[in-house]
């Protein structure tokens, strides 16, 4: 058969006496024809022609990353172009070869490098340029901390502290969207700078994807990897991109090996935790987990008052408590959503120069309040009025009378009667199978205070607004 030595295609010239190096020659001139100059460069240039076994070419390729892109964007082709020079070859085989040296350009090729390339060797691209830079707004002081995130934040404070300290490297910090994972590793990487002597690099873990895919186009995946490795503190932001990309989290895993031994101090976010994020290899999900694990739970509606009121302070505009607590109870799951519908609210009052108001909230969030509508039950009328008057929700359905109970579950009663379709029997069922007589009572007792109680027609107003939205 034809020669088992694999060849340098570019470095081929026309007339070669060897007739397989001229078919390579005419496809890969008709591939470059087809797919063009740029991308030629980017994806092509560095296959090298290898041998012909039987009716099979192969064809090298120096990563696994590169032969797997090229087989699945230009596999096909590859095989029709061979097919149409050499009818011997009906299969077309990538596979990778390790330490090729990359196909040196044609004499046209050549002439546009040495347009692109300075006179002088490029210095190694900045580290700054390689990281995103810290949102000095996300900061430990501004991080508001409840029950569902202290734990996190006590975690992430002692990394800032005492980075590298036995049992915090890697810290992984995995929750929902929105509830504080990437404020706190900017909080980390701003308290670890401040010093000016500890260089952070943070990234998401899709930039970190592409910074390696260009790495390779750039053929510079070693100056990629020596920058990485040199860093002090490495964050990597919503890992789970990673999941199915597994030559980026092979480059990942070494990376992270490299730096953990070196002693350096690696942080990582998720939205799950290292054991359920399936698609992993499993040996980066046993390191992500050897080191110390916090989840940042859902927030409270304590924590989001909280969160409401820190947001409020510091945009100077007076915001009244029942609008937060209308926002704390309808936007639940987010907490970057929940300071978006505040900052919405401030931005409508500076530009309007009126007061916010129940009435100007829902009319401004009209359409984020919306999405968060959902069908009105008992039980969740029950739910909401025991917690905003703080008694047990095993009240509403107990034979308790004292005022403290009674009225709330009379409130209750009557929300039910206007925001569902219930008859009264079945409202009153609801309430410890009371009689429909009591649910009556309830609502015309509730409907008379009202009229005589502007804060408790204010209280009961609010909570049918969070209810119906």
């Amino acid at each position: 058969m034809e020669n088992a030595q694999y060849l340098d295609a570019s470095a081929s010239a026309p007339g070669t006496a060897n007739p397989l190096e001229a078919a390579w020659l005419r496809v890969r001139d008709k591939l470059k024809s087809e797919v063009g100059e740029v991308e030629y460069r980017t994806w092509l240039r560095q296959i090298v022609l290898g041998p012909i076994e039987e009716d099979e070419i192969v064809l090298y390729l120096p990563t696994r990353f590169l032969r797997d892109w090229v087989r699945s964007q230009y596999g096909e082709r590859l095989q029709t172009l061979w097919r149409t020079e050499n009818d011997v070859v009906q299969r077309v085989e990538l596979q990778v070869k390790r330490g090729l040296t990359p196909s040196a350009p044609t004499p046209e090729e050549a002439t546009e490098f040495t347009e692109e390339i300075p006179a002088t060797p490029a210095a190694p691209e900045i580290r700054s340029d390689l990281a995103v830079p810290l949102d000095p707004r996300f900061s430990f002081d501004s991080f508001v901390v409840g029950k569902p995130n202290e734990f996190a934040y006590a975690c992430a404070r002692r990394v800032a502290e005492k980075p590298s300290s036995p049992g915090f490297n890697p810290l992984f910090l995995y929750g929902g969207v929105g509830l504080g994972k990437t404020h706190l590793m900017h909080a980390i990487g701003s308290e670890l700078t401040k010093t000016g002597n500890v260089s952070v690099a943070y990234m998401s873990a899709e930039k970190f994807m592409y910074r390696f895919i260009a790495a390779i186009r750039s053929q510079s995946t070693m100056e990629f990897k020596e920058q990485l490795r040199s860093v002090d503190v490495l964050m990597i932001d919503d890992l789970q991109f990673l999941i199915g990309k597994d030559n980026t989290q092979e480059e990942f895993f070494h990376t992270f090996n490299a730096l953990v031994d070196a002693g350096r101090q690696i942080v990582v976010s998720a939205d799950k935790s290292p054991s359920d994020l399936s698609g992993l290899e499993d040996r980066l999900r046993t390191r992500l987990g050897c080191g110390m694990v916090a989840d940042i739970h859902a927030t409270t509606f304590e924590l989001r008052i909280s969160i409401l009121e820190a947001k409020a302070k510091a945009s100077g505009t007076v915001v009244p408590a029942k609008v937060l607590e209308y926002l704390a109870h309808k936007i639940t799951t987010n907490v970057r959503e929940l300071e978006g519908a505040l900052n919405r609210l401030v931005a409508h009052a500076d530009l309007v120069g009126r007061p916010v108001t129940l009435d100007t909230t829902q009319d401004v969030l009209k359409d984020m309040l919306k999405a968060h509508d959902r069908r009105v039950t008992i039980e969740e009328i029950q739910r909401k009025v025991a917690e905003h008057w703080n008694i047990r929700l095993t009240d509403m359905s107990s034979a308790r009378r004292a005022r403290a109970v009674a009225r709330p579950r009379q409130v209750a009663m009557f929300l039910a009667k206007q925001l569902t379709s219930r008859s009264l029997p079945e409202i009153g069922r609801k309430f410890g199978n009371r009689d429909h007589t009591t649910v009556m009572h309830a609502v015309s007792r509730v409907a008379e205070l009202m009229e005589q109680d502007p804060s408790f027609a204010e209280d009961v107003e609010l909570m049918r607004r969070m209810l119906e939205g």
